[in-house]
Order: structure tokens, then sequence, then C-alpha cells
């Protein structure tokens, strides 16, 4: 059984996986909000399946990039629990998430999230016939103005889109392809799993280390 949370930006996500079905997925807009919510919805999660910290076998949670605060409350929880379950700790970064939920394209990945001010975290991915997504070098935190006006290749985008965004990528790029809402959202079912598949080959990190990756501004 592994516990998967994801609190990386203001969509929150919780999701319990046994290694052959997922059990229970709750997930929900914060609006920064994170810090008072996640402990009762996770106590929630216990009360409706039945299960326990100590029927776990790992712990997955989403390491970035993401809000600073967002990153601390999930990242915090998730060491308290393998830690004081003495559990393996799985890392995964917040786009790759994503990118897992997207089946294959004839083009690139870009996957998206909203950082904030206009800024947006980035992640390109290229699809590998066995391993699926993988991604093309390391996120980037930019804007919009920026990013549009490097990636001129026909692309898909995913992620975080609202519609302002989606005006402005078909206006800067009219060959890309925006994957739907249903596909871009953030699941922690996919978390969940890959958190599984890791910690199955026995990819866990120790949770006394594990750290979140933040982006800096360029510069």
């Amino acid at each position: 059984m592994i516990l998967a949370i994801d609190t990386a930006t203001d969509w929150v996500g919780l999701a319990l996986h046994d290694g052959s079905t997922i059990l229970a997925e709750f997930g929900w807009r914060s609006r920064r909000t994170q810090t008072i919510e996640l402990a009762p919805a996770v106590a929630q999660l216990w009360a409706r399946t039945g299960v326990a910290p100590g029927d776990l076998n790992a712990v997955a949670v989403a390491i970035g990039p993401g809000s600073y605060t967002g990153l601390r409350v999930g990242l915090s929880l998730a060491k308290g629990i393998a830690l004081g379950q003495k559990l393996p700790l799985v890392g995964v970064p917040t786009l790759d998430i994503v990118a897992a939920s997207v089946i294959r394209l004839e083009t690139d990945l870009v996957v998206l999230a909203q950082a904030g001010r206009t800024r947006l975290w980035a992640g390109q991915y290229s699809w590998h016939e066995k391993r699926g997504w993988e991604p093309v070098d390391e996120p980037v935190l930019t804007n919009w103005e920026e990013l549009l006006g490097r990636v001129q290749v026909p692309v898909a985008f995913a992620g975080e889109i609202d519609g302002a965004a989606a005006k402005l990528i078909r206006r800067a790029n009219r060959s890309a392809v925006i994957v739907s809402p249903a596909a871009s959202v953030r699941r922690a079912a996919v978390l969940a799993e890959i958190g599984w598949q890791r910690w199955k080959a026995r990819q866990a990190a120790d949770a006394n280390t594990l750290a979140p990756l933040y982006l800096k501004e360029p510069g």
C-alpha cells in the first residue's frame, strides 16, 4: 500500500494505491490553504478506506517545482509518516506526474504549472518507446512571453492552462496542441502509481535528506 501526497501548487491531491488498484483519490483546488486542509483530508482518507498508516509500504510525494509553502507542507507530512512508520519515501518531480498522464503524441510535450505573478514552471518532454515521456532538460521558471517566444516548433501543452493562457498559446503558435483539462490535471493516483513502481524498483529516497526542488528566477 502506498500513500501519495501532492501539494506542490494550488491543486492538491491524495491517493491510496495497493499495487493493483486505486483505493481512493482526492483532488481539489486549495487556494493556498494546504496548511489547514491537508491533515483533515488525510484523516478523511483513512476513515473512508479503513486504511491506517501502519498498513503502508511506502509514501510518495511531489517534490517540485512548486510553491515554497505548498512543497514544505506536503513534504513535511510525507516525511513525518515515512519516518514514524519506518517507510521508504519516493520523491517524484511535479511536472513528471502530468506528463505520465498524457498519451503518446507526434510532437514534444511542454508541461506547465502556475507559479503566481504571471510566472510559470515549464518542462519539455520527448516520447521514448519503452519509457514514455522523458524530460528533455531541467524545468525552468519562466513567463508566457519568454516561453512562447522560445517554443516555435509544433508542440503540445499540458498542465495548468486556463482560458487566457490557452488564447496566448494559440495566438503565438497556431500548430500547438493543448491537451484537454481532464487529461492535464495532476492526479495523485498517477503519483501513487509512479511511486509504487519506483518503490518496487528500490528507487526510494532517504526520508531524512529528501529535499524539495525549488526553481529560482533566471539570471
